[in-house]
């Protein structure tokens, strides 16, 4: 079975790395699952579905939550565009909105 694999935007890296430690490692485990059994296989409470090809993985600490904003490549590679907490019940839509201009961004310039 091949296995997937989830590459990270220069952006999105920093943005997850920018997260407390107990938020970073359940986005790790998040990504070991996604990794393991591909995205076919995940769904909630790990992964959701946010609009067009954008997905979200969900990741959660002491702190509160946050989300990491991802889409499928060519290649069984899932490219994590954007990473934040999240504040309110709903993704953002300026946070949906700028995940797809760097969809389009990475999309235009495939060396990511």
């Amino acid at each position: 079975m091949t296995t997937w694999a989830v590459i990270f935007t220069p952006e999105a890296e920093q943005e997850f790395k920018a997260l407390p430690a107990d938020m970073q490692a359940c986005g790790l485990r998040v990504i070991d699952l996604l990794q393991a059994k591909g995205p076919h296989q995940l769904r909630e409470p790990y992964v959701k579905p946010v609009e067009g090809k954008l997905w979200e993985m969900r990741l959660h600490g002491r702190a509160g939550i946050a989300r990491a904003l991802y889409f499928a490549r060519v290649g069984r590679r899932l490219c994590v565009v954007r990473v934040f907490v999240k504040k309110t019940e709903q993704t953002p839509r300026h946070e949906i909105e700028l995940a797809l201009r760097r969809i389009t961004e990475v999309e235009r310039n495939e060396d990511v």
